[in-house]
């Protein structure tokens, strides 16, 4: 993605794409509970990229890829936005850089992560591995969604985002206090039923 990175560290990646992909156009609806969440709503934009680790031990976020196609008619709850199976980067030989997070922005807030977002993370590790090898560690791949609680067209601010890794019993959702540090709470249970058959409980 032109002027995004690269980092050194996949948190600080997270942070900078959040507001990156709110900001775009259509990327915020505001909150379901606002008068005209509905009209907004149906000219709203899911983005979605892959944040991915290269073989200099960076981590870089891809170009965006959006939609504006609803999972139902009239769904006012969750888009669909279809990530390619690999990145290409110029910069590096093909099949060496490692497929880390997948992003997308929820352009409607109250929104959880979905059974359908948990189910990309499945099919995600299926060709890319559960875990990643970084210079942080091993990490599993995982999926979040950002989200702004206020509506404006062009949000510079992230007000938090849900995340899921691949494996985890939970997902979990990060605010930043005033001081800006980031705050986890639990918001839901995932409860295994197999390897790939599992129930997304969330947290009232």
């Amino acid at each position: 993605m032109p002027g995004f990175g690269p980092f050194d560290s996949y948190r600080d990646a997270l942070v900078a794409a959040c507001p990156l992909i709110l900001s775009q156009r259509g990327g915020n609806a505001g909150h379901r509970d606002d008068m005209s969440f509905r009209t907004r709503w149906q000219v709203s934009t899911e983005y979605c990229a892959w944040l991915y680790y290269t073989p200099d031990g960076k981590y870089e976020m891809s170009r965006l890829v959006e939609s504006t196609r609803p999972i139902a008619p009239d769904d006012q709850h969750e888009r669909g936005c279809t990530l390619p199976t690999f990145v290409e980067d110029s910069r590096y030989p093909p099949h060496s850089l490692k497929h880390l997070y997948i992003l997308h922005n929820h352009p409607g807030v109250p929104t959880n992560i979905s059974g359908r977002d948990i189910r990309a993370v499945i099919n995600a590790a299926r060709v890319h591995g559960e875990t990643i090898e970084t210079r942080d560690g091993r990490i599993p791949i995982s999926i979040v969604a950002f989200f702004s609680n206020h509506y404006d067209p062009a949000p510079r601010t992230c007000d938090g985002f849900f995340e899921y890794s691949k494996g985890s019993t939970e997902v979990v959702k990060w605010t930043p206090d005033p001081r800006g540090h980031w705050r986890r709470e639990k918001a839901g249970t995932v409860q295994w039923k197999s390897r790939t058959e599992f129930e997304f409980v969330p947290t009232p």
